[in-house]
Order: C-alpha cells, then sequence, then structure tokens
C-alpha cells in the first residue's frame, strides 16, 4: 500500500468537510484557512487534499462517473471504441454524450465541472496557506521543501486545467491570487493554455527525479516533462515537445522489457512504466471513496463475479480493429470491417447455445487482454460466457472491459465488499507506452520517420510477447503481431500512429481527445456510425458537427456566474 493512499484516506475529514461541489456558487476553500492550520503539518495536509481530487471524487462513492480520471465516457464512449452500456434507460444522459447531443443541463457535464473546478480549488487553498507560512512569524518549511510544494501543486492545478479545457474549452482561470469575492465573476473569455503550460514549467524546474518525501504517488520531473509535452503536443509545438519526451524515455527502461499486463495489475502499480497515475486505495475501515469509484459503473453484470452495472462495453468497432493482415500487421485501410467478427451476436437456438470460439481468426493479442469476449478466459474468473455477464447484449453488444477490471483472486483486499466493483486499482493518466508514441507523432511531424518507426515498432515488439489466452490447450486466435518493415511517407506513418494509439491505449481515456486533436473526429466518428450502426441500431446516423468538438458549459454554472460565464455561441 503505497504511503500517500493512505495519508489521502486518513487526512482531512475536517478540514474537508465543508467542501461544496459547486465551484462558482460558494466561498472558496480557502476561506477554510484558519490559525491551527499556519504550519508545516497544515500546508502538508492541505497538499493531500489537492492529490486527493485527481480520483475525481469528493465524497461518498457514486455519482463521480463522468469526473472520472480515466475519462472512459467523455473520452471513449463519445469516441469509437465504447458503448455506454447498461441498457437504454439507464444513466439516459449518457446517451447524449455518446451521441454527440449533449445540452447544457446534462448532469455529467456539471459533475466534470465542478469536481476538477474543487480540484483547482485545493490547489489555490495550498498556496496561499503556504504563502501565509512562510511569510508568518512561526515555523516554517524550509526553502526547498516550500519550492517542491509550490511545484506539486502547480502540476496538479495544470493537470485539473487541461481536463477542464479538454472537455469544455472555454472556461475560467482563477488562481491563489483571485479575491474570494471575485472569483465567482471571472469571465470564461481568455484561453487558459499559457497558464497551463507556465504551471507544468515550473515544475519541470523545481521538482526531481526523485518522488517527493519518497512517496510513490506524488508527481516529480519526470511527469511533468511528460505531462509539458503532452500540452505542447496538444498545442502542434512538436518540436519542443520531443525533447521533454525523449527524457521521460531516457529516465526509464526500455518499453520491450516492462510487461503490457503490469498496466492493469493492483499488486504491480506505480512500477517504471508508470508516469503520473492517480493513487487508489480502499480505505482501512473498507470504505471505498477513496478508491476507483468513477469506474465502478463498468463492472459486469448478472452471474458475473463483479455483477455491477453493466456499463463501458468495448464496440464492435474496436474488437475488429485488432484483426491483423496475413503480416501481422494493422488493417489500415478499414478493412477489419469487411466480413467482421461478431462473437456470437444475433445467433437464435442452438447456434447459440453450441457457440464456440473461432481460434483460426488473426488477432493482435492485445485485444484479449482489452476486451472480454464470449469463450476466451477472462483474467481469473473463468471463460467469458457472453450474455450471462451483460445487461442488454442486443442494445450495446457482446463484448465487455478487462483493464478497469481486478483478479477475483485479490478481491478481498482489493475491493469494497459488498460492492466489489469499487476497487483500489490505480488509473495510469500517463504511462510510457503513450510517451513512446507521441514522441512517434513529434518525429513524423520533424520528418524523422526512422525514429518514428522505432517507437511505434517498439510497442509493437512489446505486444508480440503476450501470451495468447489458451481455449482447450491452444490459442484463443491465431494471435500475430508484427513490426513495420517500413514508413514510406509521413501520412502513411500518421495513420499507423494512430492506430496504435488506438490499440496500446485502448479504453483508456484518451481516444476522443486525439482525434479532436488530430482533426479528424468527424470524418472517423461518423464512419464508424455507418459500421456500428449496421450492427447496433441506436448508434446509426451519428452526425458530428465542429462544436461537438467540445461540450456546453454547465447551465446552472452559468447561472451562478452572474453574467460572467458566456455559453458557447455553437450551442
Amino acid at each position: 500500500m503505497k504511503k500517500l493512499k493512505n495519508i489521502i484516506c486518513l487526512t482531512l475529514v475536517g478540514v474537508f468537510a465543508a467542501c461544496s461541489s459547486d465551484f462558482l456558487d460558494r466561498v472558496p476553500q480557502g476561506e477554510l484557512i484558519t490559525a491551527q492550520l499556519e504550519n508545516p503539518d497544515g500546508v502538508e495536509a492541505t497538499l493531500v487534499g489537492a492529490y486527493a481530487l485527481l480520483n475525481g471524487n469528493v465524497n461518498g462513492t457514486w455519482g463521480s462517473y463522468s469526473s472520472a480520471p480515466s475519462q472512459w465516457l467523455f473520452g471513449e464512449v463519445a469516441a469509437d471504441n465504447a458503448h455506454k452500456g447498461s441498457n437504454n434507460g439507464d444513466q439516459p444522459n449518457m446517451n447524449q454524450i455518446e451521441s454527440h447531443q449533449a445540452v447544457s443541463t446534462n448532469d455529467n457535464l456539471a459533475i466534470m465541472w465542478s469536481r476538477y473546478y474543487e480540484g483547482i480549488a485545493r490547489c489555490n487553498n495550498t498556496l496561499r496557506l503556504l504563502n501565509a507560512v512562510q511569510s508568518g512569524s512561526g515555523e516554517k518549511l524550509s526553502d526547498a521543501r516550500a519550492t517542491e510544494v509550490t511545484a506539486e501543486v502547480r502540476m496538479l492545478r495544470a493537470h485539473y486545467y487541461f481536463f477542464l479545457k479538454r472537455v469544455f474549452r472555454d472556461i475560467p482561470y482563477v488562481d491563489e491570487n483571485t479575491e474570494t469575492a471575485d472569483a465567482i465573476t471571472i469571465p470564461n473569455n481568455t484561453d487558459v493554455y499559457p497558464q497551463i503550460e507556465a504551471d507544468l514549467r515550473f515544475a519541470v524546474d523545481n521538482l526531481s527525479p526523485d518522488k517527493p518525501l519518497g512517496e510513490a504517488g506524488r508527481v516529480d520531473r519526470i511527469a511533468a516533462q511528460a505531462y509539458l509535452g503532452k500540452v505542447l503536443l496538444y498545442l502542434g509545438r512538436h518540436a519542443e515537445a520531443l525533447p521533454l519526451f525523449e527524457a521521460v524515455m531516457d529516465a526509464r527502461p526500455d518499453i520491450t522489457t516492462l510487461p503490457f499486463t503490469d498496466n492493469f495489475d493492483v499488486t504491480r502499480e506505480n512500477g517504471p512504466e508508470s508516469i503520473f497515475a492517480v493513487q487508489h486505495a480502499v480505505n482501512p475501515d473498507g470504505s471505498g471513496d477513496n478508491a476507483n469509484v468513477g469506474d465502478m459503473l463498468g463492472g459486469l453484470y448478472g452471474n458475473a463475479p463483479v455483477n455491477c452495472c453493466g456499463f463501458f462495453q468495448p464496440t464492435f468497432d474496436l474488437v475488429n480493429a485488432f484483426r491483423v493482415t496475413a503480416s501481422g500487421l494493422p488493417m489500415l485501410d478499414g478493412s477489419y470491417r469487411t466480413n467482421a467478427y461478431t462473437s456470437d451476436f444475433g445467433l437464435t437456438g442452438s447456434a447459440k447455445t453450441n457457440y464456440a470460439v473461432n481460434q483460426t481468426l488473426a488477432f493482435d493479442p492485445r485485444l484479449d487482454y482489452t476486451v472480454g469476449r464470449r469463450g476466451v478466459p477472462y483474467r481469473d474468473w473463468g471463460t467469458m460466457p457472453g450474455d450471462s455477464w451483460i445487461r442488454d447484449p442486443a442494445y450495446a453488444g457482446p463484448f465487455v472491459g478487462v483493464k478497469h477490471m481486478i483478479e477475483q483472486s485479490q478481491f478481498s483486499t482489493q475491493a469494497v465488499q459488498g460492492t466489489l466493483q469499487i476497487t483500489g486499482l490505480n488509473i495510469n493518466l500517463i504511462r510510457l507506452a503513450d510517451v513512446y508514441l507521441m514522441a512517434a507523432e513529434c518525429y513524423v511531424e520533424g520528418g524523422d520517420l526512422g525514429s518514428a518507426l522505432d517507437m511505434v515498432n517498439a510497442i509493437r515488439e512489446r505486444a508480440a510477447q503476450l501470451p495468447g489466452k489458451q481455449v482447450n490447450g491452444s490459442a484463443a486466435a491465431a494471435y500475430n503481431v508484427q513490426p513495420y518493415p517500413s514508413f514510406p511517407n509521413a501520412d502513411y506513418a500518421r495513420n499507423a500512429i494512430r492506430f496504435e494509439r488506438r490499440l496500446e491505449l485502448a479504453l483508456e481515456g484518451h481516444r476522443f481527445y486525439d482525434l479532436v486533436r488530430w482533426g479528424i473526429a468527424k470524418e472517423v466518428l461518423e464512419s464508424y456510425a455507418t459500421f456500428e450502426g449496421e450492427l447496433l441500431s441506436a448508434y446509426r446516423d451519428l452526425v458530428f458537427q465542429p462544436r461537438n468538438a467540445y461540450f456546453p458549459i454547465p447551465q446552472e454554472q452559468i447561472d451562478r456566474s452572474q453574467g460572467a460565464l458566456v455559453q458557447h455561441e455553437e450551442y
């Protein structure tokens, strides 16, 4: 158990008990500062409170789905990788997110906004308190630790703003210098990227490669370099981003030596591939508000070992994207949709009852470590039986996710008893494979196709090491993944890198944001809807408008802002 996890579980109960989830309708958290907190211990406690919001949760366990650090709803369901799942009538406002018809009163938007501004408020509160302590007459932090705390806080604040920026685009910027009375009147008419960049540059300059206080869950220089590189990549500044990614890769082992499965193993968290992870833990008293509550709806259904709640189901399109050519390469031309694999979907009678997985189909082995499909072993739960683990297969298909669940043998120590879908599994916001593939993009834009090829092939070499799942003593598929022999031109390289990101990072919250920053969301999602809609009518006829690259400002925040916040004109 990570020390920081335990601290988050045990501290700040009294300090933050009065926090509201409505950022623009309350006195900012700075008002909770008292003389009793104006000391080094108070600063450290409020800093841990700023870390605690990384899991998107203020209190309790239910309701933090859209603010999950995995971004499964906005990052995957809004893209072509996942369906909301469950059934049509459950959490109907999520249907709006999936179909890109969200309105400003959608509660998922309000939760995303309020939770991440709560994180920002905690960061600003920590900086105010630190300033009060360091400028006061009492005990102080050492100059080195004060600078380090500032760097930790500013990186956390940059993260919260970045997640808000990707979802809402036009957001107000509030920092530690904003007066309490003025916070509610800050408009959303300026770009916050310069402030995000400034916070991350401060973190890069003032954090060391070692974890502050020796605690694995804290941010360090390597995480700050990766995050700054990512933000610069989003801004199209590839030449500036690349040295940051190279520094991260130089600081970590070769990706080919690091098992893919370690990223989704609760017993191997914070390993060398983990660059920046949200720390989750079941509380010492067995409760779960510091655990992975944002992903809890992704528990399976029916007679599955975890039988709630049936959301977050992989799409037919994602599953078929793992098909490979005879050369072990992805079908970059989209031909994976031809004669698509559909598992037992649509079968009836004896064909359904006697269905057996086709073990001759050629797949990238990452498929069966990402997606649960009928007839193939699912973690240590046994063979996935199909519909009996799914809430409504006719609505969202025959597949379930794997990465966000844990082994059944770990339930007793790593899940909340009675609510097994809440686990202690960390969420990697940035992992090393992500950095490799972001670096590959930079190499292409800089004209270095050879280095881009090396990055992608390293990821594929690691994938080739995955042991294939076994069915009746033989491989569940004709597993095959081979390196690209070359990247003949930049367009081909871009396509290959983008496809590799989909395969490697599937269901980890990146996909929708990638499509938007690449400028291809409309063509990809409308093409996907045409294919997917032939199988599942609920997803047919999607029209992706320019405004759908982001979501409307929550109406409740506009109403409370006294005219300061302005809705996007497209909405």
